[in-house]
């Protein structure tokens, strides 16, 4: 009798239940689309549109919903796996599968707060729940969500400041400004949008707003061509006094703050499953490189290349760095999912601000390693290594470069004071 195939996400995420491996079994049946069309989308540097409606009828878009609202009842573990998975086969594909699920803390983080008894009364609790079970029950019934928060203003104490506001209007809100990142620009159904009250300064003033993507005002910016995935469509947008109905719309005053104290690692949660997408990234191009390494042949010997000292230095190295980056994310999701949790949240906090910068330098030097070892005859640009490299070299400072994580984890041990992820700007 023929075995079942492992899943991919499997390789990662050890010791699967069998929930887990079901939702990881829908994730596989996608792969061989993805990898299909990622080279094409690459040197288009356009996502691939028919993808939203490949993940969509596989019930992916709700991986990560709870299944009281229509969606697979996935946890944190799913969706490393799926992201690790995608990240083998189109690594911009999993970046903004990634960023879509990322929506779903929302609508999570809100419920859990409630539940902590962080909101009071019912003029903050129902509100808060509407909102919150109006993102989790579209997500569950196909709409893909893209998560705008990141901004070209930089702040010295956060690592994403605000500067985009909601101005009161007559039913809802008017929101301006510039979301300088956000996958599936121009293809995600509707854009999840942070912004700051208007006349408010701290972060109690940010709320979260509802955008369909061709709402009036909102209009992409121009394709950003520079390194990382090109194929993720993340160039963002322009809001021009788009009016975000009030029902649309999470206001209640800090309510934003609460419900992130709810997260177990990240302020924004689940931000280890983008480390999972380069760790993806990296393990097909090991093996690629291996394989192309223990294939081919010298011409006066007929030795595999892959017996050469030099060659087997760098793929001893490649293979220390590779099982670093598992070491780290391993530990991560394990201090991320346990229950009873293992640690306080800020040292988990602290721990994830170190593993983040450490996954993805080593991921980096593994495809370094494989383009030093397979030569010019694999150095195209248009090859597993070539776009690997471009890949791979955003996760160095995406969200937050290796040192400063390291600083601000220093910098909790230290004086014991958590870093505040978000904050306001005016402008």
């Amino acid at each position: 009798m023929t075995q079942p195939r492992t899943p991919t996400g499997a390789r990662l995420v050890e010791q699967m239940t069998d929930a887990e491996r079901a939702r990881a079994e829908r994730v596989e049946a996608v792969l061989p689309r993805l990898r299909e069309a990622a080279a094409a989308a690459d040197a288009a540097a356009e996502f691939p549109s028919g993808h939203v409606a490949l993940l969509r009828d596989a019930g992916l878009l709700g991986l990560v919903v709870p299944e009281e609202y229509g969606g697979l009842g996935g946890g944190l573990r799913d969706l490393a796996a799926a992201t690790y998975a995608m990240g083998t086969a189109c690594p911009s594909t999993a970046l903004s599968y990634f960023f879509h699920n990322t929506s779903a803390s929302r609508g999570l983080l809100p419920l859990e707060a409630i539940e902590a008894g962080l909101f009071e009364g019912d003029d903050e609790v129902k509100p808060v729940r509407a909102f919150a079970e109006k993102v989790l029950n579209r997500m569950a019934a196909g709409t893909w969500m893209a998560n705008f928060a990141s901004e070209e203003v930089k702040s010295s104490s956060a690592n994403i400041a605000i500067a985009t506001t909601a101005s009161p209007a007559e039913g809802g809100w008017l929101l301006n400004g510039v979301k300088s990142f956000g996958c599936a620009t121009g293809v995600a159904d509707t854009y999840l949008v942070t912004a700051r009250l208007d006349g408010t300064a701290g972060a109690d003033g940010l709320a979260l707003f509802l955008v369909p993507r061709e709402a009036p005002g909102v209009v992409s910016r121009e394709p950003w061509n520079g390194l990382g995935m090109r194929a993720s469509n993340n160039h963002g947008v322009t809001l021009t006094d788009v009016f975000v109905p009030a029902e649309e719309a999470l206001t209640v005053p800090g309510a934003f703050v609460r419900m992130l104290r709810m997260s177990r690692g990240s302020f924004v949660g689940n931000q280890l499953a983008i480390a999972a997408c380069y760790l993806g990234a990296t393990q097909n191009v090991y093996d690629f490189a291996v394989e192309r390494l223990t294939k081919r042949t010298f011409a006066d010997s007929g030795r595999p290349i892959a017996s050469s000292p030099m060659h087997q230095v760098i793929i001893g190295d490649m293979t220390e760095r590779l099982e670093t980056a598992y070491l780290w994310i391993r530990r991560q999701l394990e201090l991320e999912t346990s229950e009873p949790p293992l640690l306080p949240k800020p040292e988990v906090y602290r721990q994830w601000r170190i593993a983040k910068g450490d996954i993805t330098e080593a991921c980096f030097q593994v495809v370094l390693g494989a383009f030093k070892a397979c030569g010019t005859s694999a150095a195209t640009m248009d090859g597993v290594i070539g776009r690997a490299l471009r890949d791979l070299a955003m996760g160095l400072v995406m969200t937050f470069p290796a040192e400063r994580g390291r600083l601000e984890a220093a910098q909790v041990i230290t004086e014991n004071k958590e870093n505040e992820l978000f904050a306001s700007v005016r402008q």
